[in-house]
């Protein structure tokens, strides 16, 4: 009997249970239990969700890895008790603290260097800012802090008192250093005005601890990170994934730091690197031109196909309530080019092509702090569905688009780590990797050079 091993992704919005073959990742069960909506949660409802999505797995494996969302800030007191309920990466609240960090800092080039990031509301530290100006009192209880997917392993260690992470989490709080490869307690301090008890990093190959029944603990991993596990992404390849932000990801060897903002120098969970770059807008471009259509996705994509490439000129720029990627905060949406002519089909062609040249962008940018052009990209996400996104991909990006046949690859991602702990070797397992298409087209680059154009000459009035 082959050995089976357990992925978990604790997300924002649920716990997804994966039970695998070791040997070859084929999937055994998956179940799901959603997390409360939020951009504040008490940790005690993703152990309840854990409770009845993964535990019940736990007898049936022999390791356990979870893959979690980034960023969340998670504080104990002394006892190891939650301090406060946890601020999640979508929480903006810090906002102001992200901007006094960077100025101590001595402004995003340097923010860049130490950190791997330019701070955005998102990072930890500045999470622990807010705390300290805002919750004194809570700050000063505070004695350890932890990421969402460290809070659940430790949940899971028959030894309490053992506390882990790895790169990929650490690389996104604010206070891991790429220079370093590790913690830098000088950053943390100037948050919180005190240095906490962090956890210890682990490296991607290690167990990180056991279970009281003996199930070998992976050191888990950030969600970006365990999606590129999941695909074993290699360097030259991007990664895009279309939610309701767009994420865009690379293999480097070496880490980068990029003080326009654009790319955040995360590290990835092979023991290398992962630059990203993020967008706050993505799929919700195509839910609001279906809003301002009046019509479902199958018809937003049969209008959007109607249309020429170029949509008669009609350019959206997809700003709609501001962009972190150009760092564009107060910007608004702009349709530019419209006419007595325009028409439906051209505005539903204008919004995937606005989407699909944001994501361009991110690519550039990637290329450009990698000094690697890329090669080949892989789309995931619910709006890779549509037949529209199929079809102007791979024009507006100017090469083939590779789609993966649905699934759960953060997931996927925490249990190739699992079964990488339970082997012992220096190199995860080799997985078949999933079905996928791939998709070609004749490129348009006037259609990503009209959308440049609106985009720079509204750079000053967004």
């Amino acid at each position: 009997m082959t050995d089976l091993v357990l992925g978990v992704d604790s997300s924002t919005q649920s716990c997804k249970a994966l039970v695998v073959d070791a040997a070859d990742g084929t999937i055994v069960d998956l179940q799901q239990v959603a997390h409360p909506d939020g951009t504040e949660v008490d940790p005690s409802a993703w152990d309840k969700a854990f409770a009845e999505a993964a535990a019940p797995q736990l007898s049936r494996v022999k390791a356990v890895a979870i893959g979690g969302q980034q960023h969340g800030m998670v504080c104990l007191d002394a006892e190891d008790r939650v301090v406060r309920p946890a601020l999640l990466w979508n929480d903006t609240r810090s906002a102001p603290q992200a901007a006094e960090l960077i100025a101590e800092l001595g402004g995003p080039e340097e923010s860049a260097r130490r950190t791997g990031s330019v701070l955005v509301p998102s990072i930890t530290s500045t999470k622990l800012r807010w705390l300290a100006e805002n919750e004194p009192e809570n700050a000063q209880r505070t004695a350890t802090v932890l990421l969402p997917h460290d809070y659940l392993t430790w949940k899971l260690q028959a030894d309490s008192r053992r506390l882990v992470t790895d790169r990929s989490e650490a690389s996104g709080t604010g206070y891991f250093s790429p220079q370093l490869d590790g913690w830098d307690t000088e950053l943390v301090e100037m948050a919180l005005g005190k240095v906490p008890r962090l956890p210890e990093i682990v490296a991607p190959e290690a167990a990180a601890g056991e279970t009281a029944a003996g199930v070998i603990l992976g050191a888990g991993m950030g969600d970006n990170a365990a999606a590129a596990l999941g695909l074993d992404l290699q360097p030259g390849q991007v990664l895009v994934s279309l939610g309701t932000s767009g994420v865009a990801s690379t293999v480097a060897e070496a880490p980068v730091a990029d003080p326009t903002g654009m790319v955040a120098g995360f590290a990835d969970a092979t023991g290398r690197w992962l630059p990203i770059s993020v967008t706050l807008n993505c799929a919700r471009i195509l839910q609001f031109a279906r809003r301002l259509l009046g019509v479902d996705n199958d018809r937003l994509a049969e209008l959007a196909l109607a249309a020429p490439a170029g949509a008669n000129g009609t350019v959206l720029l997809p700003y709609l309530d501001g962009e972190r990627t150009p760092n564009r905060p107060n910007a608004r949406g702009t349709l530019h080019g419209l006419t007595t002519a325009t028409t439906p089909e051209d505005i539903a062609r204008a919004a995937f092509e606005a989407m699909l040249c944001s994501v361009a962008d991110e690519i550039q940018a990637l290329d450009r702090l990698t000094a690697r052009p890329t090669t080949s990209v892989m789309m995931i996400g619910g709006a890779t569905r549509s037949p529209a996104v199929k079809e102007i991909a791979p024009a507006v990006l100017g090469m083939s688009v590779s789609l993966p046949a649905d699934g759960e690859y953060v997931a996927r991602g925490a249990a190739r780590q699992a079964a990488w702990a339970l082997s012992g070797k220096a190199e995860p397992p080799q997985w078949p990797q999933p079905d996928s298409e791939t998709h070609t087209a004749q490129a348009t680059p006037e259609v990503l050079q009209a959308y440049r154009q609106v985009r720079d000459l509204t750079e000053d009035w967004t």
